[in-house]
C-alpha cells in the first residue's frame, strides 16, 4: 500500500463530471447515498463534504481501492461506510447497513486509474504484465488469459466483436486459437497486443492502438460489466426515497445505451413494438429524467484529464406518484 500511495501523482485532481455528478445528487440536502463504484472515493469525499448530514455507502470489487477509500475518507467516522462488494448488490448492501431507503445513488462504471496504471493489472497494453483484468484480483473469476486459454473461437468473436464492436473480430479471434494450437497461449497484455496489430494492421488515420477494442471487450467479459445493468439501475430506483436522486457516468456505447434504455422505460416511455396490444416491456412511471441529453466533460476537463473525454453522465428524479 506505501508504494500506491507514494506513486499517486497521475491521479486526477478532481473525479470525472464532480460538479455535474453533485449538480444532480444533491448531497446537500442529506441523507444516505450510495457511491456504487467507489474507487479512490472522490466522488464520495465530495458528497460528505457537501452537508454534516450526509453519509455514504461505498461499495467497490476492488479491496486495493477500498483501502485507499477507507483511509482518505476516515476523517468522516460513522457517515462513511466502504463495502467490499458488487454494485448489483446494492439492496442487500443497504440492508446490512440497517436502512430501507436512501437519498441518492451514484454509479461511475469506468475504470479507476488505479486500476488502469497499476501495471500488474492487465488492465493496459501500455506496459508488459499478465493478462489480468479482473476488478477484484482476489476474487475467484477467470482472468483475461483463461478466457482466451479455454473458450472456443466462436466464441472469443463475439465477446470482440459485441463488447469490443470490432469488426475484425473474426480475424483477432483466429490468430489468438491459432497461436494457443502451437503450444503458445497469449497471456501477457502485450503479447496480445501486439499479435492484434498484426493481425488487423495499424489503418492510416486511426488514432487508437488497434488492440485497445478487444481489451475492452475482454475486460467487460472477464468482470461481466454489462450483466445485470438494467436490473441494477432498477433496483436502484426503487430504494430511492421520494424525490431521490440516481447519477450514472458511463464510458462507452454498451454502457451508456443501457442506462439510457432503462432510464426511459422507468420514465414510462414503452419502448414495446408499435403493434404490440399490451405493454410487455415494463415501462413505469417512476422517474422523471434530469438530462435530455448526456452530460460530456467540458474542454478544459479532458485537457487535464484525457481518460474523461469519453465519459457521459446521466440523471434522473423518483416520483412521488408512480404509475
Amino acid at each position: 500500500m506505501a508504494t500506491l500511495m507514494g506513486g499517486m501523482s497521475g491521479v486526477p485532481h478532481r473525479p470525472v463530471l464532480l460538479l455535474e455528478t453533485l449538480d444532480c445528487l444533491q448531497p446537500e440536502r442529506g441523507g444516505l447515498y450510495v457511491d456504487c463504484t467507489l474507487g479512490f472515493g472522490g466522488h464520495s469525499e465530495a458528497m460528505l463534504e457537501a452537508s454534516p448530514e450526509t453519509r455514504v455507502i461505498g461499495i467497490d470489487r476492488d479491496r486495493t481501492a477500498l483501502e485507499w477509500s477507507r483511509r482518505r475518507l476516515s476523517r468522516f467516522g460513522e457517515r462513511f461506510r466502504a463495502v467490499h462488494g458488487n454494485f448489483r448488490d446494492i439492496a442487500r448492501h443497504v440492508e446490512e447497513a440497517g436502512e430501507t431507503a436512501v437519498s441518492g445513488v451514484l454509479a461511475d462504471l469506468g475504470l479507476s486509474s488505479l486500476q488502469l496504471d497499476a501495471a500488474e493489472r492487465g488492465f493496459s497494453f501500455r506496459q508488459d504484465a499478465p493478462l489480468d483484468m479482473r476488478m477484484d484480483a482476489e476474487g475467484d473469476e477467470e482472468t483475461a488469459a483463461d478466457l482466451l486459454a479455454t473458450l472456443p473461437e466462436e466464441e472469443i468473436a463475439r465477446i470482440i466483436f459485441e463488447y469490443g464492436e470490432e469488426r475484425r473480430s473474426r480475424r483477432i479471434a483466429r490468430w489468438i486459437v491459432e497461436r494457443r494450437e502451437r503450444g503458445e497461449p497469449v497471456t501477457r497484455t502485450l503479447e496480445l497486443a501486439e499479435m492484434v496489430a498484426r493481425a488487423v494492421g495499424h489503418r492510416k488515420g486511426e488514432r487508437i492502438h488497434p488492440a485497445t477494442r478487444t481489451f475492452q471487450a475482454l475486460r467487460i467479459a472477464v468482470n461481466r460489466e454489462l450483466e445485470g445493468l438494467s436490473v441494477f439501475l432498477e433496483t436502484a430506483i426503487d430504494l430511492l426515497q421520494e424525490d431521490g436522486r440516481l447519477a450514472v457516468i458511463s464510458f462507452h456505447s454498451l454502457e451508456d445505451r443501457i442506462v439510457k434504455q432503462t432510464l426511459r422505460r422507468l420514465s414510462g416511455r414503452c419502448e414495446c413494438p408499435p403493434r404490440v396490444p399490451v405493454c410487455s416491456c415494463g415501462a413505469r412511471k417512476a422517474i422523471e429524467i434530469l438530462t435530455r441529453r448526456p452530460i460530456s466533460p467540458g474542454e478544459s476537463e479532458t485537457d487535464e484529464n484525457p481518460r474523461a473525454r469519453s465519459a457521459k453522465l446521466r440523471a434522473a428524479r423518483k416520483l412521488s406518484f408512480q404509475s
